[in-house]
């Protein structure tokens, strides 16, 4: 879909271990607290926007892990928008797709200022959706993947450090 991210990464740590590291865990994000949960085939990211009176666009964010040879661990984060949240942004992309093709269809008509206007009034508000998206929704996407790996750094450094015995 159009507002799903997904990354992959690739951590020197056994799954087990990352997985410990991460259940039960609270993440905190605009004043905003997202609880990471287990369930049977992947760990799952979700906010707890009960509480807050304003619209905010939320990801919902599934964490898969795989061994790999070598005693690492591929985890997969796909971040996607709630179901809830999706019908604004997704109107607002058609009806900027609709006012483009409205504006192609101007253009070939012979109304090229028309045209023009129309394409701008499209740009102009699909960039300022963008926008607002980057600074919502996406910054929430990127503080959970940095969460995660700032956790597997964390797990991957205490295991390699060495054992000094005093």
């Amino acid at each position: 879909m159009f507002f799903t991210r997904t990354r992959t990464y690739h951590f020197q740590v056994g799954k087990e271990d990352l997985k410990n590291s991460l259940i039960g865990n609270h993440v905190k994000i605009h004043d905003l607290d997202f609880e990471i949960m287990d369930s049977e085939k992947e760990i799952s990211i979700i906010p707890h926007a009960e509480q807050i009176s304003e619209i905010k666009t939320l990801p919902i964010t599934s964490v898969e892990m795989d061994n790999e040879s070598g005693g690492g661990t591929k985890v997969v984060v796909t971040s996607k928008m709630r179901l809830l949240d999706s019908g604004g942004p997704m109107l607002i992309v058609i009806f900027c797709a609709f006012m483009l093709l409205a504006s192609i269809v101007f253009y070939t008509v012979g109304e090229p200022i028309v045209a023009y206007t129309v394409f701008g009034i499209s740009a102009a508000i699909f960039t300022i959706f963008w926008i607002r998206l980057e600074m919502g929704y996406f910054d929430y996407v990127r503080k959970i993947q940095s969460f995660i790996k700032t956790k597997a750094a964390t797990k991957s450094a205490a295991k390699s450090m060495p054992l000094v015995h005093a």
